[in-house]
């Protein structure tokens, strides 16, 4: 039987492959973001400014301390890629999400499996880049490759994880080719892409896509169900007859666009205790915008609950960049 010989989750933002000098671009999109959500409760840029002067931000956000978690973040990444390189297995099964890259509003799967033979990663433009707002075209290598990449897909695997998540009741939703989306290209998602380029180093396994609409209303999933939907998905890998090796990713959070380290610390402390009633009890309304894609990690650690597999949190980066607190925390974690 095939076996999980690895469980990885890490942030993807795009500050990650942004030269700290450069972060001030991203606060230009948070002055204009309509909302901002911080202790479960929409925001205005300005009246977080006011709400959090108490806070002193302003010392988070001097180049220096920047300069200074940039540097971290990279060595985390590095460590990532390493662990992944060493470990090297056969095929990996992907929690990510998608940002109305593929799927647009008027067809968003609250869960979706893809399990095609082959996708693509397509380079993007500068314009296609830096479409959605100020800061996402400077980044774009961290996701987008300089070349078409055509990826395998594991369609036994795929189409056994929608055999079991059906038995289990869940509705699921599938896909043997992605559409056109927002770039009309069928290029997948940055939240694959940048461990594609960054974490695998273009040297992409075959992987299974799995799409959570951790985003967009109304059909967000509640972190129970996101947790148990990795758990089904787990025992589907467990079941498949192979003797293949397999990696389960995560890739997006920790809390942004707005960070609250509390948030993130609490997930981090009931992922490393495998805590699954905590993380099923998780409430919902703290995970919003960026901060919903913990639900990834959260299926994930769904996926891993059968193994014995110990997470290591190789770093924790809280990424500010502005004085109401905007940014993007970043966690990097292994299981093996």
């Amino acid at each position: 039987m095939a076996k999980i010989v690895l469980g990885m989750g890490t942030s993807h933002g795009p500050m990650l492959s942004t030269p700290p000098e450069e972060w001030g671009q991203r606060v230009e999109a948070d002055k204009y973001r309509l909302e901002l959500f911080y202790q479960g409760t929409k925001w205005s840029f300005d009246d977080l400014v006011r709400e959090r002067a108490g806070e002193h931000l302003e010392n988070e956000v001097t180049l220096e301390r920047m300069r200074e978690r940039h540097a971290a973040c990279q060595r985390a990444i590095a460590s990532l890629a390493e662990t992944f390189a060493r470990v090297r297995p056969d095929v990996a099964v992907i929690f990510g999400d998608d940002q109305e890259e593929v799927f647009l509003s008027d067809n968003m799967p609250a869960f979706l499996v893809f399990w095609g033979d082959e996708f693509e990663n397509v380079p993007l433009s500068e314009e296609e880049a830096g479409r959605r707002g100020p800061g996402l075209a400077v980044a774009a290598w961290g996701h987008s490759p300089p070349e078409t990449q055509v990826i395998d897909g594991v369609p036994e695997l795929g189409r056994r994880m929608i055999d079991h998540l059906m038995t289990a009741d869940f509705d699921i939703s599938h896909a043997r080719r992605l559409p056109a989306g927002l770039y009309r290209n069928h290029t997948i998602p940055h939240a694959y892409g940048f461990l594609y380029r960054r974490i695998m180093n273009d040297e992409i396994i075959p992987n299974v896509p799995v799409f959570l609409n951790t985003f967009y209303p109304p059909n967000q999933p509640s972190m129970r169900r996101s947790y148990d939907f990795g758990k089904v998905i787990g025992e589907a890998i467990a079941s498949w007859d192979s003797d293949k090796t397999v990696a389960v990713m995560a890739s997006g959070g920790l809390t942004h666009f707005v960070i609250e380290e509390d948030i993130d610390r609490d997930v981090l402390t009931a992922l490393k205790n495998r805590d699954e009633t905590h993380l099923r009890s998780l409430d919902s309304r703290y995970f919003n915008a960026g901060s919903s894609e913990i639900r990834n990690w959260l299926a994930m650690a769904g996926a891993l609950a059968h193994t014995d597999l110990e997470m290591d949190l190789v770093d924790y980066v809280p990424c500010y960049r502005s004085f109401a607190g905007s940014g993007n925390a970043m966690g990097f974690a292994t299981w093996t």
